[in-house]
């Protein structure tokens, strides 16, 4: 094989081979928040007109999935490699540091991909969630698990440690996913936050989700498109840069 099929496949299989731990933890997290904020906030939080709370929840808490699980993937496979000393079987062979970055990242999309599609199946006996467009859906799906792929790698490579990747985690990748419109629509805030929620481009990618499911939005899906499209080259271009300097990866 291939040095890139083959870094791919290692990728695959590295959460396949657990994915009780890695696709069905997720799910179940996944249905216990569908499961405790439907039933406390059903009926006292303002959502789109004609779209349940419950339905308004489902693809908050996918997409939510789908870009948490992609960071974990790629950055606990780098951090894991290199504390172990086993990154070295990776630098190693023939393999183009763009190779080396789309290996991680598609990798990182179908983990959380597979993450998403488990958390909407599992959420379908508590609401039947249309999908308006499925392109959509699609889009924002590959798009944002592509920035969190990328975003696990850039934090892979910095971090030299466990705690490192737990605080880049815990302090920038959680809050900006609780506070990105998953559980409310940001049309139920004070203008002031409704103004903050704009600032965090986690934001963009939930709200364009969600319209591909109900032809609504908080904010333009073209804008929402512009914005996570105009990251993920940004980001793109950030992390290649640091692989082609082999930056904390090559001594």
């Amino acid at each position: 094989m291939n040095a890139f099929p083959t870094l791919l496949y290692k990728e695959m299989l590295r959460f396949w081979k657990v994915a009780f731990q890695t696709v069905a933890a997720p799910v179940l997290t996944a249905v216990l928040y569908l499961l405790i904020f439907s039933h406390a906030l059903s009926g006292r939080v303002q959502v789109y007109e004609g779209v349940s709370y419950t339905s308004f929840l489902i693809p908050g808490l996918v997409m939510m999935s789908v870009l948490q699980n992609a960071f974990a993937n790629s950055s606990s496979s780098l951090i894991q490699s290199k504390i172990t000393g086993n990154i070295v079987f990776v630098l190693l062979p023939p393999i183009s540091y763009r190779e080396f970055y789309f290996a991680y990242v598609i990798a990182s999309v179908v983990r959380g991909t597979v993450v998403g599609v488990g958390v909407w199946l599992a959420s379908l006996p508590f609401a039947l969630t249309p999908i308006a467009y499925p392109l959509w859906v699609i889009g924002f799906v590959l798009l944002g698990g592509a920035i969190l792929g990328t975003l696990g790698i850039i934090a892979g490579i910095w971090a030299d440690k466990f705690d490192q990747l737990a605080a880049f985690q815990n302090f920038l990748i959680m809050p900006l996913t609780m506070l990105s419109g998953v559980f409310y629509s940001i049309h139920s805030l004070p203008e002031f936050w409704q103004r903050v929620s704009h600032l965090n481009p986690f934001f963009f990618m939930i709200d364009g989700f969600r319209y591909g499911f109900f032809g609504t939005s908080d904010v333009s899906p073209w804008l929402s498109l512009a914005i996570v499209g105009a990251a993920t080259v940004a980001l793109a271009c950030l992390c290649l840069m640091m692989l082609r300097r082999g930056y904390k990866l090559r001594g």
